[in-house]
């Protein structure tokens, strides 16, 4: 990603979006009416699909464009979240269902953080409908299937109202290259919640490929998930209120903020937290900030940023 697009602001929205009232009285007026969209009407693994996934500021605004034709749902989502993957894995069933009446625009912020800040959002998972070229916030936060369902449905409604009844073409997708065998064994376990295989796989991959930069991302994420299992963030946060110098009540709340896409609060609670402690915690911190680095990406801004400011503090 470049540059400029790093620079990426609500500047960089089509005017018609930038300046447009939000649509969330429209949607509201239509709650009485409620949806009429079912998941199991969407195409099974591997067929055509109407999601599109957004990973630069040229592809958004087309997306935009496209709205002008019928409604796009613009999902929000990071890998180390898993609410927000449960909330992607189900807008794309429950939009596949509405056979090209609506069309989903997945965006993985940890890849595409300047689209996420063009919505303002607070964390992940977020959703936002633009139809006609204006934005409709949906949600901010996790959401139940039956909530979702709902809100589609009133979106494909007031879009049906305003004659933009989509029509768009599905998204088939390409011949991918398939996983490494352990990449693939790592996923799978972590899709039945068994961290300690996806761990091993890792591991085992980069045992192998001691470069293997995906499963180093991998292996990351899975300690995170490990982390973060059955932690509460209301009595995390309260421990580390309690004691600024409580470096796991810290580290635990700077794992869920991560989870839960706040990357910039987890980074700026742990900087704080390396300056405050003595050197053994020090060392324990930055180890910490070491691999949420790795979660998010080493070529995200965030990431840049925080990587230098921990430089400025070691030094």
């Amino acid at each position: 990603m470049s540059t400029a697009n790093n620079e990426f602001s609500a500047e960089h929205l089509p005017a018609s979006v930038r300046n447009a009232p939000e649509l969330s009285v429209s949607l509201h007026d239509q709650n009485e009416q409620g949806g009429s969209l079912t998941p199991s009407d969407a195409p099974a693994a591997g067929k055509p699909s109407w999601r599109v996934d957004v990973t630069d500021t040229e592809s958004f605004q087309q997306l935009v464009q496209l709205s002008n034709q019928g409604a796009v749902i613009f999902a929000l989502w990071a890998p180390h979240s898993p609410a927000s993957v449960s909330m992607l894995e189900q807008a794309e069933a429950l939009v596949n269902s509405a056979g090209g009446n609506l069309l989903l625009a997945a965006v993985d912020i940890t890849k595409a953080p300047e689209i996420g800040q063009a919505f303002q959002i607070q964390g992940v998972p977020t959703a936002v409908a633009v139809i006609g070229g204006r934005p409709a916030p949906l949600f901010n936060g996790p959401v139940d299937a039956e909530a979702l369902t709902d809100v589609l449905g009133q979106v494909l409604q007031l879009a049906a109202q305003q004659g933009l009844r989509g029509g768009f073409e599905p998204v088939v997708p390409e011949e991918g290259k398939p996983l490494p065998p352990l990449h693939a064994e790592a996923i799978e376990a972590l899709d039945r919640g068994d961290y300690a295989a996806a761990e091993s796989a890792y591991t085992r991959a980069l045992n192998e490929n001691p470069a293997d930069s995906d499963a180093k991302i991998g292996l990351a994420q899975v300690h995170l998930l490990e982390r973060v299992a059955g932690l509460s963030l209301a009595d995390e946060r309260e421990k580390a209120a309690a004691d600024p110098t409580d470096v796991q009540a810290h580290l635990n709340v700077a794992d869920l903020d991560i989870a839960g896409g706040h990357v910039e609060d987890a980074f700026a609670r742990l900087l704080r937290l390396f300056k405050a402690v003595d050197a053994e915690a020090k060392t324990s911190v930055r180890e910490r900030l070491l691999e949420l680095f790795t979660v998010v990406g080493s070529s995200d801004p965030r990431v840049t940023k925080a990587r230098s400011a921990l430089m400025t503090a070691l030094f």
